[in-house]
């Protein structure tokens, strides 16, 4: 079993107002973050609250536990 996006985050952080430029501008999110959301990989607890705060939901809205 392992984590997995459901969702695009990057996309959902986008139609939010949040585009990459800004994240990093307004220094919400490091590059570092950015890259391991594209790649898919999982980030910390603390950078899931900041996702959550800024999309107004629930870390189950972001991610699921998948059996592949």
């Amino acid at each position: 079993m392992a984590l997995k996006y459901k969702i695009d985050v990057i996309a959902a952080l986008k139609e939010a107002g949040y585009n990459t430029n800004t994240i990093r501008k307004e220094k919400i999110m490091g590059e570092a973050m950015l890259q391991k959301i594209r790649g898919g990989q999982m980030v910390s607890w603390a950078t899931f609250e900041t996702i959550c705060n800024l999309l107004d939901c629930q870390p189950g809205d972001l991610i699921e536990n998948s059996k592949e």
